[in-house]
């Protein structure tokens, strides 16, 4: 049988690397027995060879998670439970064919779907999670898995659970818990996907495509204190505390400032009493920053020139903010930017394109349901994306959703 993925590979993703354990040898050879099941079987064909790795590798990593108990999936799950009402987003996951916790096909297709997802650029980004290629290949997966987990002669990989037993403010355990942290940020599977495009935007943003190790190091240390990371955009601290604690960390409300921002009831009042308003055109906004905010140049904002369909939404605390590029995706009462043949194509966007559509937006577009018309590509359902839109917005956008 040819070795598709190399032990090193497999090693790197392991929470005891680099310590080799008595049981990855097992699972590194499962890696690759699924691996020629698949090429064998032409599963997943349509994709590079790299990407067949990844989300081997990921499929292993949850297996071991599973088999161990060692709360990642279990962490993922039941907050994402307590946020929408079910186990899992896209899948089905009723008590009548799904057993939390323990090895299901459902969570084989969420593994497999967010690791290409989250992996790709262009359209595969956007892959839709029902995709008849995952289900495939999620199905004759879980079926090989579903014969060792209850085989009596499939070893538990118990030094997969490196946080069991560590406690958050114990100083003595302060140098495991980094550990912990480290692993469970840098190379755990359900992490690192969603990881993926957040370290590409450091690395070509702030240090220019060159990458200095020591440097890289440092920044990366930041990121793991800053943003969030994982299918649910949590930070590494929330992720920490479900894991071990079983619940989110505490926060304290922030406390609300009894000052009106000056724009708020400029704003309301051209709109009639709506904190929102739409503009076709730059010379519509820029009338508007003249007129109704007196605003005095006669070019405001001239970044914005080449750009159209505006939306201003204003929030009587924090201000004002300005989108572009995203009215015409939005069905909203008053919107004269609409344009349904143009929001089936590009109103998902909003949702898996970081930096297009402001998270105070979204969250406002969301409680009013103003985008009915996203959908992923290649599929017609709509209700799916509605259903799972903000579980998207978490998934693709991260700090850009969650982020202050």
């Amino acid at each position: 049988m040819k070795e598709l993925i190399t032990e090193s590979e497999f090693l790197y993703r392991q929470p005891c690397a680099p310590k080799k354990t008595p049981t990855d040898k097992y699972y590194y050879r499962l890696c690759n027995r699924l691996a020629d099941m698949c090429i064998r079987e032409k599963l997943l064909a349509d994709w590079p060879e790299m990407m067949l790795k990844r989300v081997l590798l990921g499929v292993v990593d949850y297996f071991q998670d599973i088999l161990t108990d060692s709360g990642i999936f279990r962490s993922f799950c039941e907050e994402h439970r307590r946020l929408y009402g079910c186990w899992l987003p896209f899948y089905e996951t009723n008590e009548d064919n799904y057993i939390p916790h323990e090895l299901n096909p459902e969570d084989v297709r969420f593994v497999i779907w967010y690791t290409i997802a989250m992996y790709s650029e262009g359209d595969d980004r956007r892959l839709d999670p029902m995709d008849a290629r995952i289900l495939e290949a999620a199905e004759k997966i879980h079926k090989e898995l579903n014969t060792l987990y209850d085989d009596a002669d499939t070893p538990v990989p118990e030094d997969y659970n490196i946080s069991r037993g560590l406690e958050l403010n114990n100083p003595e355990e302060a140098d495991d818990l980094f550990h912990f942290g480290n692993w469970l940020f840098m190379h755990c599977y359900l992490m690192t996907p969603a990881y993926a495009l957040t370290l590409s935007e450091i690395i070509h943003g702030r240090m220019g495509g060159k990458p200095d190790p020591q440097i890289l190091a440092q920044v990366m240390e930041e990121s793991m204190m800053e943003d969030p990371t994982g299918p649910l955009a949590l930070y590494l601290r929330e992720w920490i505390f479900l894991i071990l604690k079983g619940r989110m960390p505490h926060v304290k409300n922030a406390p609300q400032s009894e000052n009106e921002h000056p724009y708020f009831s400029k704003v309301t009042a051209f709109t009639g009493g709506r904190p929102i308003a739409f503009f076709p055109t730059y010379q519509d906004l820029n009338r508007f920053f003249i007129d109704v905010l007196g605003w005095g140049y006669e070019d405001n904002l001239p970044a914005l020139k080449s750009a159209n369909n505006f939306v201003i939404l204003v929030n009587r605390e924090k201000g004002m903010l300005v989108a572009r590029n995203v009215a015409a995706c939005i069905k909203m009462e008053g919107n004269p930017c609409y344009d349904k043949e143009y929001a089936e194509k590009h109103a998902i966007d909003l949702i898996t394109e970081r930096g297009l559509c402001p998270a105070d937006l979204l969250h406002y577009i969301f409680e009013h349901d103003a985008l009915p018309d996203a959908h992923f590509p290649g599929s017609d359902d709509y209700v799916l994306v509605d259903k799972n839109r903000d579980f998207i917005a978490r998934c693709y956008l991260q700090k850009y959703y969650r982020g202050d």
